[in-house]
């Protein structure tokens, strides 16, 4: 049982967890990443040896399947000594680098760790300085031969040059999204439907009450909130599609999380609003808006991306007309909004412009029929054309 007096003495605590002590030094080791994340990739180091942390300070970054981890200096100090290479696979538990608690052998130990490395260079280069003059004569004799080569296959392609082409090795995200959408195309008997939606009357919504909205919740009106809320709403009257195929058996879910695609730069996150159907507008927004800024820092936790019974794709956001998304598993189906375009609609006989969208629904056609597929988005556009159908549940 350890007992905490001052201050200083509860972040050496909680760093303990995540470091071992040598006298003056302090080895920094990966913290525990989640329970289903084994091991991840060190992305980089934000330090490098003969720099000054703070306790707490983020001194590495761990990539794994789903999310960005910091690994923090346990203790304030300068980092005397780097333990992995970025791009490494690490495991909790594993040390990265070495903190001295004392500044004035920090500043020793990084000219003491470059000379190591670079000593050997100068040798290296000089031995072979020593040697080149001994094989000066194989090359002239070689050079001759290469421009035969060349004019044996006249007809074959001329292929970029190899200088011309960078090989990057995938991040973990994207790894995991390449492998989680391929299983889905694998395993589902994925189908998709599309219907129009007359954006007008929702936008007018946003329009007349926007500055009021703002001001009592202190978030902006936006219109994935009314598609959230349609969803909910299409759910409650096709359960199927909120359903999900388990082995021989299908699970009904009492239950609405909705998920929401979010791209990023490091790749796609699906975020989950929990309990969508308890929610109202102002909450939606509110928690899409969360979402949002840890998505682009890449604060998102993993609790917050499992689960989900329905994703919604916003593929509008950078101008797709239509789309045939891919489901998410183990969902049954997801949800695509496109771009709105002012186009030309028949309304009361008259041929008037309107803000239209395409909406897409792919779903696994195992377990959800194209009635009750095309009824669900049938549901959606009748409650985003018309809003007031939420109020009086018609």
């Amino acid at each position: 049982m350890r007992v905490v007096i001052h201050p200083e003495a509860t972040v050496r605590t909680w760093g303990r967890l995540f470091s071992s002590e040598s006298g003056d030094t302090v080895d920094v080791v990966v913290p525990p990443l989640a329970e289903s994340i084994s091991d991840g990739t060190l992305a980089q180091f934000l330090k490098r040896p003969g720099d000054r942390v703070n306790a707490d300070e983020p001194i590495a970054q761990i990539e794994t399947d789903k999310v960005t981890i910091d690994v923090s200096s346990p203790e304030s100090g300068v980092i005397l000594k780097l333990l992995a290479n970025e791009g490494d696979t690490v495991e909790p538990g594993n040390k990265i680098a070495i903190i001295s608690r004392s500044a004035d052998a920090t500043h020793v130990a990084p000219s003491e760790t470059i000379s190591e490395k670079a000593a050997p260079q100068p040798t290296q280069k000089v031995s072979e300085e020593k040697k080149a003059p001994k094989v000066e004569t194989a090359p002239a004799k070689e050079k001759p031969k290469t421009p035969p080569a060349t004019l044996k296959s006249p007809t074959e392609p001329q292929l970029p040059p190899k200088e011309r082409e960078r090989r990057v090795p995938m991040t973990r995200l994207r790894k995991r999204v390449a492998t989680r959408l391929k299983d889905s195309q694998n395993t589902f008997a994925m189908l998709t439907t599309f219907n129009e939606v007359d954006m007008t009357n929702l936008m007018k919504l946003r329009s007349d009450y926007k500055d009021a909205f703002v001001e009592k919740h202190g978030v902006k009106l936006g219109l994935m909130s009314g598609f959230v809320k349609a969803a909910v709403n299409a759910l409650q009257h096709q359960p199927i599609v909120n359903a999900v195929i388990d082995g021989d058996d299908i699970i009904y879910r009492d239950y609405i999380d909705i998920s929401i695609a979010v791209g990023t730069p490091k790749g796609l996150v699906v975020p989950v609003i929990r309990n969508a159907d308890t929610m109202n507008f102002a909450d939606i927004e509110k928690q899409i808006n969360t979402f949002a800024k840890k998505a682009n820092d890449g604060s998102l936790s993993i609790d917050e991306m499992a689960g989900g019974t329905l994703t919604i794709s916003n593929g509008g956001v950078y101008g797709s007309l239509l789309s045939t998304p891919i489901i998410n598993p183990p969902q049954s189906a997801i949800l695509g909004m496109h771009s709105i375009v002012s186009r030309p609609t028949v309304v009361g006989g008259n041929i008037v412009p309107r803000p239209m969208m395409y909406v897409a629904l792919t779903y696994d056609h195992r377990i959800i029929d194209g009635r009750e597929a095309v009824f669900f988005l049938r549901r959606i556009k009748d409650i985003v054309e018309d809003p007031r159908r939420l109020l009086l549940d018609i």
